[in-house]
């Protein structure tokens, strides 16, 4: 159990951890060393979200799985903030199927030799102070650790910690030997914000810029996300910070971006709201006194999927009835429904009502603009999570002519999803 005195408290770290660099068929899908690099530019006090005194820690190259070990041990004892960063390769010993870390040089037959075993992280994390400890993934599975990610559903650090990040598939060909496409997203959402906003607030930023491999493990998992209400603006400056369930729970992929009018509460943002009798009500004929969204996310987050959604389209037909179809006003409420799918578990549904939402807004607003953006990028993260080959193959084409609509849009996007509805009509032919 770590002690700390008084007079510790205001001393936070930033520890830093390069493993082996994950490498498919000659094509680099991370590369930790060109990611250290990047982050180490970052002032620490944006990195941590804190103003106290700070010391970091960067570890790269390292061969010996003790020595990263006793790192973290000192980093795990500081009494404030704590941000533990890892990017490589994970993988699974052959005897005992635990994951690792891969250092340098581990090979298969080494791994429970020369690379750092997962379970040391939480081991050394679990019992930190109730200040903030977060962990920060940028990783890529190998043949070895995928099937126990699949098993496991996620992948634990400790109870006490936020955990953020992305665990790529062994299947992604990657891109190129430079900072991750997550890793820099994180990056540029710093320092793109003037108020910093809180970790959970830049991951699902980062997810949703980012060109994340189709099927990657993304944490914190939807389930634990709809437990934080949705972007509730900014956080406070300071050391306050939003804290999600811990990254131990079943992890669902998150949507790699949410709509710009979320179902949760959203301060500055107006919401067509009737008065007197028109105001939709729910089954129990409660009618939301201001903005309706926080309710519908209560019924969505309790399960009641049937009832939010049947809200939210009343909504949407009031908004239809007073502004116009394709208005604006009620272009929210399609992007609300779009979430709802989402969170019902119906990404057909999510699909078409992201994908109609981005081409009706192209109808008046430009291609770069932030709403069709991140319509575009809800449409392709809800396709992804289509299991029913045919139901993916219907809804492809359509998906890729809105992404060649947007010039400005990160093109791996355009590409992966390409990759995929061709895999899709390869399996579908050999059927």
């Amino acid at each position: 159990m770590h002690n700390f005195g008084p007079s510790q408290q205001q001393r936070g770290h930033v520890l830093l951890i390069a493993g082996d660099a994950a490498v498919r068929r000659r094509s680099v899908q991370v590369a930790p060393s060109a990611n250290l690099s990047a982050l180490g530019v970052v002032p620490v006090s944006a990195l941590l979200n804190s103003t106290v005194a700070c010391d970091t820690t960067c570890l790269d190259g390292l061969r010996d799985p003790n020595t990263v070990l006793m790192r973290l041990r000192t980093a795990a004892a500081t009494p404030g903030p704590l941000l533990v960063y890892l990017s490589g390769r994970l993988t699974a010993d052959r005897r005992g199927h635990r994951l690792h870390l891969a250092l340098a040089g581990t090979t298969a037959a080494s791994v429970r030799y020369t690379a750092l075993p997962w379970e040391w992280l939480g081991t050394e994390l679990r019992d930190r102070p109730a200040g903030p400890t977060t962990v920060l993934l940028d990783l890529a599975a190998d043949k070895a650790a995928w099937p126990l990610l699949q098993q496991y559903g996620t992948l634990p650090v400790a109870p006490g910690a936020e955990v953020y990040g992305v665990v790529s598939p062994p299947g992604w060909s990657g891109g190129s030997p430079a900072v991750s496409s997550y890793t820099r997203a994180w990056i540029d959402q710093l320092r793109a914000t003037p108020t910093r906003p809180s970790n959970l607030q830049l991951h699902a930023l980062a997810a949703g810029a980012a060109a994340i491999a189709p099927g990657s493990l993304i944490l914190p998992s939807a389930r634990e996300l709809e437990a934080v209400p949705a972007f509730a603006g900014p956080a406070a400056t300071g050391d306050a910070q939003a804290r999600p369930a811990s990254g131990t729970g079943p992890a669902a992929p998150l949507e790699p971006v949410r709509g710009p009018h979320p179902v949760g509460t959203a301060p500055g943002r107006t919401v067509p709201r009737p008065s007197g009798e028109t105001e939709p009500a729910d089954r129990r004929g409660r009618v939301p006194a201001e903005d309706p969204r926080p309710h519908i996310h209560r019924l969505a987050t309790a399960g009641r999927h049937e009832e939010a959604a049947e809200l939210a389209g009343a909504w949407e037909q009031y908004a239809q009835q007073t502004h116009g179809p394709g208005s604006p006003e009620a272009l929210q409420w399609v992007e609300i429904r779009a979430d709802l799918a989402r969170m019902a578990g119906d990404f057909g549904l999510a699909t078409r009502l992201w994908s109609g939402a981005a081409r009706t807004r192209l109808g008046f607003q430009a291609p770069d603009s932030a709403e069709v953006r991140a319509a575009a990028a809800g449409a392709l993260y809800c396709w992804t999570q289509l299991k029913e080959p045919d139901a993916a193959v219907d809804a492809g084409p359509d998906l890729i002519r809105l992404l060649r609509a947007l010039p400005d849009l990160e093109p791996r996007h355009l590409t992966l999803a390409q990759q995929r509805l061709e895999l899709l009509h390869r399996t579908s032919t050999r059927r």
